[in-house]
């Protein structure tokens, strides 16, 4: 990518929306915009800290929405805590990922899809935002879908539950005041902790639970299977959604680059309660099946609360049933603001939380219809809403491995980051960590259009696709040996913290290497071709041909 050199002036920023340059007024503290000076004492560094939590927490935390309760329980009832060492796994990866989408927000102060839109083009900058749309709105409506199975669970009308909770999610949102919206937000999070007692009345055995955390094996039983559900735990654990999301809302909360060390801790503490709650489901559903009929049966998440109640107790049961509509509305609130931000970026409309609904209409019109629009779905009776499912998870699995290819390019444009660009080693493991998802997004895509497909077929598959991926790090290496040599040398750390992204009419034109313009037009024929694969496989379905 192009070369950094250091702006003539600071004073001009990429900035989009005026809405994003002011105080920082977090859930828990506000810090003043004119405020630069140092932070010496660990009270000043907490209350600064206090005010810049929020971004890392929600993103984190709603990752862990209506799918995630229902693969990690999955994981639990049919496999006990064998496959927890998945989640150990999948640490640094959360952590690398969401450190680089913070690092773009906070420096370039521009949303993901209007970056990939003024960098790569026209066609991947709408292809970002339609496959967005179309993904996030089906995923909302897994969250409604989460919604209403806590509600049967409950006894509460559908209708009702579904029409409140789907009414309490536009309203958090729809104030024109970040700070309330934050609060509602941070209170969910609060929410996920209802998980804890639950762990504790159902008792899972502490020792089996830590070594299998940190001791990689696979459960018996087939080995298709097993490595679906595998995909399906890193699928559910790193969304498309989040990418986006973080990096809007980062900038949307008016944090710089001064704050990143915050805000890392910040990321860090979503981390952590992320992967405590989804080891916490997974516990949970192991020891609460453990010898039972039902272990090896799972059916969906209202299941796992009706075996809790049979088999632990009415209490833990109905804590589990309002943690899932916790981390649902949560859920359904993330996903459809990243939606919103993102369209709001890409066709530069007005859009922030800190403006009220008749300031930012398309803003608004875009986050309330989505949520209406999956409530209103969920309700009608007979919809194929399993359907709906085995169409997200398919999408979800055909289109991981493009957004952080994305990401990766992003992050070593200098243009873009100046001095805040990848190092080496960061960018040999995010390398490695895409050719892990493009291999795991075929499998999960091939075994989805072909039911059938056999365990043999699965390693030839991760085999081939691993032979394939040595042989393109190799040709890699070998055409950027020239280009990099002309990335410039070091920048002074002094200026990292002052420097922010121009305005995107000043930026150099892009320069993507042969090899990324090589993968990028692999990746195009990939999703293409996978993308109408599914579609043709959901009609089969709805069809009754498949």
């Amino acid at each position: 990518m192009s070369t950094f050199i250091p702006p003539k002036t600071a004073a001009r920023t990429a900035v989009l929306d005026s809405a994003h340059i002011g105080d920082i007024r977090g859930a828990l503290g506000t810090i003043r915009h004119n405020d630069h000076g140092p932070r010496n004492s660990w009270k000043h560094r907490l209350r600064t800290l206090l005010a810049i939590v929020g971004p890392g927490l929600i993103v984190m935390v709603g990752d862990n929405d209506a799918g995630a309760f229902a693969t990690y329980s999955q994981a639990g009832q049919d496999y006990g805590t064998a496959l927890l060492w998945t989640l150990l796994l999948l640490i640094p990866v959360l952590y690398v990922n969401q450190e680089m989408v913070l690092r773009l927000g906070a420096v370039a102060g521009v949303g993901h899809a209007r970056l990939i839109l003024e960098r790569f083009g026209k066609f991947w900058g709408a292809f970002s935002v339609i496959d967005l749309f179309i993904l996030n709105g089906l995923t909302i409506v897994t969250e409604f879908i989460g919604i209403s199975l806590a509600l049967d669970y409950l006894g509460v009308s559908k209708l009702v539950g579904v029409g409140v909770a789907a009414a309490l999610t536009i309203l958090a949102a729809s104030t024109g005041d970040f700070r309330r919206f934050e609060r509602f937000a941070l209170a969910l999070v609060l929410g996920s902790l209802l998980l804890v007692p639950v762990f504790v009345v159902a008792h899972p055995p502490m020792g089996q639970v830590a070594r299998d955390f940190f001791i990689p094996q696979l459960p018996a039983g087939k080995l298709s299977d097993i490595m679906l559900l595998v995909i399906a735990i890193v699928g559910t654990t790193i969304a498309p959604w989040q990418l986006f999301f973080q990096q809007s809302y980062v900038i949307d909360k008016r944090i710089t680059p001064r704050f990143m060390a915050y805000e890392k801790v910040d990321l860090g503490l979503g981390i952590v309660f992320v992967i405590v709650g989804a080891a916490a489901m997974i516990a949970i559903a192991a020891a609460t099946f453990a010898g039972t009929p039902e272990f090896g049966q799972f059916s969906d998440a209202g299941g796992v609360a009706s075996g809790l109640e049979r088999y632990v107790g009415q209490v833990p049961a109905v804590l589990f049933a309002l943690a899932l509509m916790d981390a649902s509305i949560i859920g359904a609130a993330a996903v459809s603001l990243s939606t919103a931000y993102a369209i709001g970026d890409v066709l530069s409309l007005r859009h922030s939380l800190h403006r009220k609904p008749t300031d930012a209409v398309g803003f608004y019109l875009v986050y309330i219809g989505l949520i209406a629009g999956a409530a209103a779905l969920v309700l009608i009776p007979d919809a194929p809403l399993g359907l709906i499912t085995v169409a997200v998870q398919t999408l979800a699995g055909v289109l991981l491995p493009s957004a952080t290819v994305f990401l990766l390019l992003l992050c070593n444009d200098h243009a873009v980051l100046g001095p805040w660009v990848n190092g080496k080693w960061l960018n040999l493991f995010t390398g490695a960590v895409i050719a892990v998802l493009v291999l795991l997004s075929v499998v999960l895509t091939a075994s989805v259009l072909f039911p059938d497909i056999t365990e043999a077929q699965i390693l030839w598959i991760m085999g081939g696709g691993g032979v394939l991926a040595v042989i393109g790090a190799g040709v890699t290496l070998l055409l950027n040996r020239r280009e990099a040599a002309q990335d410039g040398g070091a920048v002074p750390r002094a200026l990292r913290a002052a420097w922010r992204m121009p305005p995107l009419d000043e930026l150099v034109p892009a320069r993507i290497s042969a090899s990324s313009r090589v993968w990028m037009m692999v990746l195009r024929l990939y999703l293409v071709l996978a993308c109408a694969m599914v579609v043709v496989r959901v009609v089969q379905l709805a069809l009754g041909q498949g």
